[in-house]
């Protein structure tokens, strides 16, 4: 479990610099135990609660002097408060392997063989075993293992955002399609299983994809059954967003926070040229035509693809 993997920081030294040190390595958040074996006494740790120098974030858990909480605090918040008991997963173990985009809260935590329950801003899923292999450490949290992760995530994710966490899984070395398959051999019959074996046994790579855009125009080409095109290829020693080599056509995502500055926009529009010089012709999409008219950019694809 979480305790093989991680263990509450050791206290070293007496009073506030401690403390202080403590919450440095813990994104603020301390336990009562640290406080007490710091010198702390349960009436001061009391005072301090009366006095906003600690914030209670769970029964035994506190922020220590400061009233916000930084990135991942929440989820340090919530592995100390179960101190050794409890993993974080499924989307927030997605989010510190960067394997798909996600908020920070609520924190999702599995624990083992304890009768817990969610609150707000925390989901506790329970299970009834978690193997050593299936637990990592990252950034000094106990979370799940990468593959373990893609199990957790193949029951809460559409079916293009699933293929996306498992090819970034690919290729960052994360995971091998045989791990994954004996993670989901491990975990038996599960939610989304059947998706996720597909994908660690299919024949070629799976898609890679930068955006929810792009996997909103895949899942579009796919149901209208026009030819899937390559994902962030290399052309011209240039990465394209979406090519169809046999067509000559070039499908670019633009405006979805990667072309804010003036120079930005010029390199973009040197790409344009020279894949046009090339014998290229090139769409450029963006987020307002697929929120409001993905039918109207599906035609157009389907317009040049057919020409």
């Amino acid at each position: 479990m979480a305790a093989d993997v991680w263990g509450l920081e050791p206290v070293r030294g007496r009073g506030d610099l401690e403390i202080a040190r403590l919450a440095e390595l813990q994104r603020g958040v301390v336990h009562r135990r640290q406080l007490l074996g710091a010198g702390l006494t349960p009436a001061a740790v009391k005072h301090r609660l009366a006095t906003g120098s600690l914030h209670s974030l769970y029964p035994s858990v506190y922020l220590f002097g400061r009233p916000r909480l930084e990135p991942l605090a929440a989820a340090t918040a919530a592995v100390i408060h179960f101190a050794g008991r409890g993993v974080l997963s499924h989307r927030t173990a997605a989010l510190l392997w960067e394997l798909h985009e996600a908020a920070e809260r609520p924190v999702e935590i599995t624990v083992v063989g304890m009768d817990a329950r969610s609150r707000p801003g925390l989901v506790v899923h329970r299970c009834a075993r978690l193997r050593r292999e299936e637990v990592r450490r990252h950034s000094r949290l106990a979370v799940t293992a990468p593959a373990r992760t893609l199990v957790d995530l193949a029951g809460l994710l559409e079916p293009e955002e699933l293929e996306a966490a498992y090819a970034i899984a690919l290729r960052r070395r994360l995971v091998t399609p045989s791990q994954v398959t004996e993670a989901l051999h491990s975990n038996g019959p599960a939610k989304g299983a059947a998706r996720l074996r597909a994908l660690a046994t299919q024949d070629g790579s799976p898609r890679l994809t930068r955006s929810a855009y792009e996997r909103m125009l895949l899942s579009l080409l796919r149901r209208a059954q026009l030819p899937a095109p390559a994902v962030n290829a290399q052309l011209l020693g240039m990465e394209v967003d979406l090519l169809w080599p046999r067509e000559r056509l070039v499908v670019e995502f633009d405006g979805f926070g990667y072309h804010s500055s003036r120079r930005s926009f010029e390199r973009d529009r040197l790409r344009d040229q020279r894949l046009v010089a090339a014998g290229y012709r090139v769409i450029r999409v963006t987020a307002r035509q697929l929120d409001r008219t993905p039918e109207a950019v599906l035609a157009r694809v389907a317009a040049a693809l057919a020409t």
